[in-house]
């Protein structure tokens, strides 16, 4: 009789009754599993399941945990192992599965970006030579096609890689220009340190905007008359005015001429905003004078003779209390006594300024200060567009990441007080860092009715969703 050898590895082959009573104790096994997992069993054939299993029992390097005698042999491993079995196959088959997904996902936006099909080929070569829309991409007002106005101010727009145009592409519907007289030629720059010779007033803005609004108001078959009526820099609100403000840095009264003769390309093209009688008729630009600029020779036909240029009111002299009664600037605004003084108040010899009277003087006190008039209810909308104070000075800091109730006590009053007069608000010097505390003041601000955004960053300004900003920085 042979018998086994327990050291070895390697265990004889099964005697064929032996074998025969594995098979049918395995068979019964694998039965009662498959009562339960029927499902997952039904996709093989139990022919071939018993075969395997016959083949796996009666095999000369069968695992060991089969057992080798039918009374010792452990059908729990044996479904265990099949268990384990089954679950590794379906695991790497699943990672497959998810991979060939991944692979598909990946090829296919390889495919849209670079490779684009049907609309996305049109959209991507419409226009170009021997495709489709050649010839019809453009037409003669698209300058600035797809652009939005929104009512941002551009400061110290100057100081931009490219003036005028960024402010423009990014939608703002008002530009600033420091203006410096030096021998009868207007410079622009922020100080004196910044100005050179080719940085003008003409070739920054006067020139760009005769083209810019040539190209917008052409003379065709279709619209012969080319200034029939006058359509402004934005294509998509082509009745949106540009407003230009001019900062007058040097002496006011000295500068003033030879603002009104450096606005004449524009005058002369019917371009500029003006008043008429007691109307003002809008036009593409409408230009205001602040810093030096003298109130008193704004409001006059003889020194503002076409009446297109307007000015810039102080706004704490314009605050009111709710009920309207009271007009008195509060504590925080400058004295009452400075918008009542009698500035120069007769007008200056149109000539050549002399070098002694080129630079400001005691009577050029800065913005809306200059040949102030004795009250503030002389600013109305026949000589003044903007209301505008710095708001460091006028409100103060935002201390703790809030406006004091006092604090916007004096904005509410700022903004009654212009509004009734029908000007537009504007605060210059606003906070710009922290990030999160610029985005609450503007957000402040504009629920408040400010009308004019005064901002540096024209991306961040024209967003509009700085109510996103959540964190401080």
């Amino acid at each position: 009789m042979v018998t086994a050898d327990p050291t070895n590895d390697e265990q004889p082959p099964l005697p064929s009754s032996e074998s025969e009573h594995l098979l049918d104790q395995g068979s019964k096994d694998v039965k009662d599993f498959e009562d339960v997992n029927e499902s997952w069993w039904a996709r093989r054939s139990r022919n071939d399941l018993r075969q395997q299993i016959y083949s796996l029992i009666s095999s000369p390097g069968r695992p060991r945990w089969m057992m080798t005698r039918p009374d010792v042999y452990d059908n729990d491993k044996l479904m265990r192992g099949l268990r384990r079995s089954r679950c590794t196959r379906f695991g790497l088959a699943t990672l497959i599965f998810f991979g060939i997904v991944q692979l598909l996902s990946i090829l296919g936006g390889f495919y849209i970006v670079y490779l684009p099909g049907g609309i996305h080929r049109i959209i991507d070569k419409w226009g170009q030579i021997g495709q489709k829309g050649e010839g019809l991409s453009s037409w003669p007002t698209d300058f600035s096609a797809g652009i939005l106005p929104v009512p941002v101010h551009s400061h110290n727009d100057y100081w931009r890689r490219v003036p005028l145009y960024s402010a423009i592409e990014a939608g703002c519907i008002s530009v600033e220009a420091d203006v410096w007289l030096f021998d009868e030629e207007l410079y622009i720059g922020h100080s004196l340190a910044s100005l050179t010779p080719n940085r003008t007033l003409a070739s920054l803005y006067v020139d760009p905007l005769v083209q810019i609004l040539e190209k917008q108001n052409p003379t065709t078959r279709f619209h012969p008359d080319g200034n029939a009526s006058q359509h402004g820099v934005f294509d998509t609100v082509p009745e949106q005015s540009l407003n230009l403000l001019i900062d007058f840095k040097t002496s006011g009264s000295a500068l003033f001429p030879y603002v009104v003769a450096a606005l004449e390309p524009l005058r002369s093209r019917g371009y500029l905003t003006h008043r008429s009688g007691t109307q003002v008729v809008s036009g593409p630009i409408t230009v205001i004078g602040t810093g030096n600029t003298p109130f008193n020779l704004v409001n006059s036909d003889i020194t503002n003779p076409h009446l297109d240029i307007f000015f810039d009111a102080p706004l704490a002299a314009l605050w009111e209390d709710l009920s309207g009664g009271e007009k008195s600037p509060p504590a925080s605004a400058p004295e009452p006594s400075v918008y009542g003084a009698d500035i120069d108040a007769s007008l200056p010899e149109l000539t050549t300024p002399a070098e002694e009277q080129r630079w400001a003087s005691d009577s050029d006190m800065g913005q809306g200060m200059t040949g102030a008039p004795e009250s503030p209810d002389a600013y109305t909308t026949e000589n003044s567009i903007y209301a505008s104070v710095s708001f460091t000075q006028a409100i103060g800091h935002v201390l703790f990441g809030k406006l004091s109730n006092s604090q916007m006590n004096l904005i509410r009053g700022h903004i009654r007080g212009a509004h009734r007069r029908g000007l537009k608000v504007r605060y210059w010097e606003l906070p710009f860092w922290p990030i999160g505390l610029r985005n609450y003041v503007w957000d402040v601000l504009v629920k408040e009715g400010v009308d004019i955004l005064n901002v540096d960053d024209l991306k961040g300004a024209t967003k509009m969703d700085w109510g996103k900003k959540t964190g401080w920085w």
